[in-house]
């Protein structure tokens, strides 16, 4: 039994199902095919519900906090992870219902259940169904990579996934990777009421960001009592259910450590090994990943990949801006490029910290004249009054251009004002226009232009 469309969207994470909508708004018979849940990683195991669980972190760490804003309680607050579980869930199932509804809804587009695998370009299979088609979409997303660490078979151990599912507080998590899933959970949990170990490979957390990043965040784990060992390469597990321990040369402190829980936060692979790639004609590189162009069209004529599984971007925005440039490819002018798009991310630990552009590390070794202004939390009126001043500012400017070349603010509200700086470099104002800028009283992003006021040459 066969089946012809237009298109075929594999995977209903974030780009498919709005370029689903676009195509068929376009008149194209569309299929989506999705192999498990819509929605994605975002929806189901990623930003949504961990952003949840970061916010019932937030309020029992404040409740903690209350007797410094002249609240007092008559009880102890008390974490229930069975209801942290039900919100979280419920907040995610209620994205992922709307998703899909939205999906039966569109016109043209017809969902489909099933593992989708190439059989030639122009065909793929699901179950007993062959599917053919003039052009694929390929959104099929990412997932925790398991590393080959010698015991990891006879160690149980947690991704992000499997945290999503806890339902108990463990008594203390184990977590191997510095990185910015191991740090959410690590400060989330740490909040709940666990005792955490995070052990690193690297030197210093965070070694993509400038050092003055990297020590504030450590200092802002270390002020909330979580042990933090770095350098620790060659690791190792052993070990079983509640009694486990993490070996590594470089730094051996950590191998006295026993946890009841581990969770593995050492990076991601595309969910690309299991498609018939190699019969469709479409590349990967050594990771997995697609390789795509600067409009994310594939090696194979009329394939396309977006999000996740095509290593341009590992953020539900970038995702989305993908399904933008691939819609403007096929039914506009082609004029948007993956290129064009500038960093932008932020670590969703309490406060966030939030990054654009080049670090002062970065434009450095871009020969740029570098200038850096600096501004302290402390500073800032809106953090003194809400008594959560960690953290500073900073920006990076080229002198001769007087162009922003990146930003990044560890604070809280951070991660929503660094979009006024964002904004001025897609529009590649000088940054004067940010630095003459009114901006009201009392917020944060009211310091930014002090902040370009104050540069200096790195």
């Amino acid at each position: 039994m066969s089946q012809h469309y237009d298109a075929v969207v594999i995977g209903a994470g974030q780009a498919g199902p709005p370029l689903a909508e676009r195509l068929g708004k376009a008149g194209r018979r569309v299929a989506v095919i999705e192999r498990k849940l819509v929605g994605g990683t975002c929806v189901n195991t990623g930003c949504i519900p961990t952003k949840a669980m970061v916010a019932s972190a937030y309020v029992a760490h404040m409740a903690g906090r209350a007797h410094e804003y002249g609240v007092r309680s008559e009880r102890e607050a008390a974490v229930d992870m069975q209801r942290v579980w039900e919100r979280t869930r419920g907040i995610s199932g209620k994205a992922r219902e709307g998703v899909e509804r939205w999906l039966r809804e569109m016109p043209n587009v017809t969902l489909l259940e099933g593992h989708a695998r190439f059989e030639s370009p122009t065909s793929l299979r699901v179950g007993d169904e062959l599917i053919e088609a003039g052009a694929f979409f390929i959104n099929v997303g990412g997932r925790a990579s398991a590393p080959d660490f010698p015991g990891i078979d006879a160690v149980p151990y947690l991704t992000n996934t499997g945290m999503m599912e806890l339902r108990e507080l463990p008594e203390h998590l184990l977590i191997v990777g510095g990185s910015y899933i191991g740090l959410e959970f690590g400060q989330m949990f740490r909040r709940f009421g666990s005792k955490v170990t995070i052990v690193e490979r690297s030197q210093r957390l965070l070694p993509r960001e400038d050092d003055e990043v990297s020590a504030a965040v450590m200092g802002l784990l270390r002020d909330e009592d979580i042990t933090v060992y770095l350098g620790a390469e060659c690791i190792a597990l052993e070990g079983e259910a509640g009694a486990i321990r993490v070996k590594a040369k470089g730094n051996t402190l950590c191998e006295a450590t026993v946890g009841s829980h581990l969770l593995l936060a050492v990076g991601r692979r595309p969910n690309t090994d299991d498609l018939g790639l190699e019969k469709a004609g479409v590349a990967v590189d050594a990771h997995g990943y697609i390789q795509v162009d600067d409009h994310g069209r594939s090696s194979a004529p009329g394939i396309w990949a977006v999000g996740d599984c095509n290593g341009k971007g590992a953020f539900t925005h970038t995702s989305y801006n993908d399904f933008e440039i691939v819609a403007d490819s096929v039914l506009g002018e082609g004029a948007r490029r993956i290129s064009d798009r500038i960093t932008a991310y932020s670590l969703f630990t309490d406060p966030p910290l939030a990054r654009i552009g080049l670090t002062e590390r970065e434009a450095r070794d871009a020969g740029h004249d570098v200038r850096v202004g600096m501004r302290p939390m402390s500073r800032v009126g809106r953090a003194v009054e809400r008594g959560e001043t960690t953290g500073f500012m900073k920006v990076i400017v080229d002198g001769a251009t007087q162009q922003l070349l990146g930003a990044a603010i560890f604070g809280v509200n951070g991660d929503e004002a660094i979009h006024c700086l964002l904004d001025a470099m897609y529009a590649k104002a000088p940054y004067t226009t940010v630095s003459q800028a009114v901006h009201i009283h009392p917020t944060v992003a009211e310091l930014l232009p002090t902040a370009l006021q104050s540069l200096r040459p790195a």
